[in-house]
């Protein structure tokens, strides 16, 4: 049974949720103060944290870098606060994923199923994904379009770190900061131009609609997600 610690200061939400979550089988802590949280992370070990960044006590985004600094739990927020820089400094500080209320539960349980999925799943195993009409193996760095002889698509060193970095997540939104630090290093941190040219780039290689893409979808303002389609 997954274990899901549910941080918020409002009490209907936190019955709501506890409700729901139980409903579906989910083994459900709940905390309405920061430090609470922090003391139930540490002793329910949960698999999934729900945190609201707004706490009585201590500001959300203080429980994720304490957190951080013992245990690598998938943690979503979830919070009022709908301006991107909330959003940027939550994901920076180590959040996995965003939901602004008001939101729906099944959204909400998709956004858990996601990061507990990606938790479970070893960085290292074979990696194969589809992308529009294209078989991409992240493992051996190949693309292979469909068709009569499966013409290979050329990737560059730099588009494949990109998009093995959003694939092997798929479904969480990464920040642009993390994908700038992780690809082109910390002095990049701020070359967001860098991320639309080859973003640009892999959609004109592998979306069908380079214009409207399905799966390479950006979060303006905060980053990139990878969307892996049925």
């Amino acid at each position: 049974m997954i274990k899901v610690l549910v941080v918020d200061d409002e009490p209907q939400l936190l019955r709501a949720l506890r409700i729901n979550l139980r409903a579906r089988g989910y083994d459900v802590e709940v905390a309405a103060k920061g430090a609470t949280a922090l003391k139930t992370a540490a002793t329910y070990h949960p698999d999934l944290i729900v945190l609201d960044l707004g706490l009585p006590d201590m500001d959300g985004v203080d429980v994720i870098r304490q957190v951080r600094g013992w245990s690598d739990t998938p943690i979503i927020v979830l919070s009022g606060r709908a301006g991107s820089g909330d959003k940027v400094t939550a994901l920076d500080s180590g959040a996995d994923d965003y939901v602004t209320k008001p939101f729906g539960i099944d959204e909400l349980l998709a956004r858990m199923r996601a990061a507990t999925r990606r938790h479970t799943t070893h960085h290292d195993a074979p990696v194969v994904v589809r992308i529009g009409t294209h078989t991409v193996d992240v493992t051996n760095h190949r693309v292979t379009s469909d068709g009569p002889g499966g013409q290979d698509v050329r990737l560059t060193p730099t588009e494949w770190q990109l998009l093995s970095l959003l694939v092997r997540n798929p479904g969480k939104l990464i920040g642009q900061r993390q994908l700038l630090q992780q690809v082109w290093g910390p002095k990049y941190e701020s070359e967001t131009n860098y991320l639309r040219q080859y973003m640009a780039q892999l959609r004109r290689k592998l979306e069908p609609d380079p214009a409207h893409p399905r799966q390479l979808l950006t979060e303006p303002g905060m980053g990139y997600r990878f969307l892996a389609l049925p």
